[in-house]
């Protein structure tokens, strides 16, 4: 504040830009929230009407509709075990009008990027990567946000680093770079003009206001700076939570979602997949009797309302569709940086407890 420069742009935006780019060794553009990165990828990708968006079901509306606003259809397609893509189902889902596939991170994991990489090559389709939960996490020793055309990562509340809301695009050759710039800055050319490239700004294409505030991103930098021991903390609460309950959990039908071991996870949710939805729903009302917070997270979207209003399909395999039982299975136990050790007890003894009822 005292340096008289709020709006986006600034120091703190390029030294949050920096720390990320050094991190994913792409380059970096802070935006107002990932679904703004999202959006931006569409406009990169020149999404029109007539062509097919394939994202998993189980994920949040983002994923979907920073392509459906631009027309696209979306195939929706079916989660394997631990919430990512089943990637068998997205080469049955390909098809001559697929424009793109987004690979969305759950719960901070991955699927196996080497073999979607070597699938979007094959076919000569785009691929983005939904980081919004996976800042800092690495597949095989490389990190997530390196591998597609364009990824997208989130600065939520939720998220493991914050400033409150915002995101990044991630971005690889030169062109886009430059094309990301100008629609991030309202389709005008500012970047250009504040690095005296050009000696006046103006309106030169499509865009909008996706550049994050100074003030989000001076809330964010130290955050950024300390990233591996806010996730090593996370890491160190989640195995904390496998090793005390995996086996009560087991002995009612339930299962903890395990993280691949591909991915070095930044802990950023404890999942337990339950017996069936009634099970999660007592399991849910008795941790709040007891002052524990438990939820479960999102409908799948291709049972969703918003998805009559759009062109959709579905790919799913044999047998039960898993993004179904994310939907009516799924609960989260209370996992953040500053939690107390007396919480974290409280917390295994109340669902230790539970498992015995």
């Amino acid at each position: 504040m005292s340096a008289g420069k709020l709006s986006g742009g600034g120091a703190f935006n390029r030294r949050c830009e920096k720390i990320l780019s050094d991190r994913i060794g792409a380059r970096a553009l802070m935006t107002t929230s990932c679904t703004h990165a999202l959006e931006m990828a569409a406009f990169l990708l020149e999404i029109r009407p007539g062509d097919e968006v394939i994202l998993p079901s189980y994920t949040f509306v983002s994923s979907a509709n920073a392509f459906a606003i631009r027309g696209a259809s979306i195939c929706f397609v079916d989660n394997d075990q631990s919430g990512n893509l089943d990637l068998d189902c997205v080469t049955q889902a390909i098809g001559p009008r697929t424009k793109a596939v987004v690979a969305v991170h759950y719960a901070g994991n991955s699927t196996d990027m080497d073999k979607l990489s070597d699938i979007c090559r094959t076919h000569k389709i785009a691929l983005v990567e939904d980081a919004a939960q996976s800042v800092g996490v690495e597949y095989r020793g490389r990190p997530l946000g390196s591998f597609g055309d364009y990824a997208c990562i989130s600065f939520h509340d939720t998220k493991n680093a914050t400033s409150g809301e915002g995101g990044a695009l991630i971005a690889k050759n030169r062109e886009d770079i430059e094309r990301a710039e100008i629609i991030r800055e309202k389709g005008t050319n500012r970047s250009q003009f504040v690095q005296g490239l050009v000696d006046k700004y103006t309106w030169v294409g499509h865009g909008s206001s996706y550049v994050l505030s100074e003030l989000n991103a001076a809330y964010l930098l130290p955050q950024l700076e300390r990233l591996e021991e806010i996730n090593s903390v996370r890491r160190n609460i989640w195995k904390t939570y496998a090793d005390s309950l995996g086996q009560s959990l087991e002995s009612r039908g339930c299962r903890v979602l395990a993280n691949p071991s591909h991915n070095r996870s930044n802990g950023h949710l404890f999942g337990i997949l339950m017996r069936d939805e009634s099970q999660r729903a007592g399991f849910i009302s008795f941790l709040k009797e007891h002052k524990v917070d438990s939820y479960f997270h999102y409908i799948s979207l291709h049972s969703a309302p918003g998805a009559r209003n759009i062109p959709t399909r579905f790919v799913g395999g044999a047998g039960k569709r898993r993004c179904d039982e994310f939907t009516s299975c799924l609960s989260r136990l209370p996992l953040f940086y500053n939690m107390s050790q007396d919480q974290l007890g409280w917390t295994i003894e109340v669902v230790k407890d539970w498992c015995k009822s």
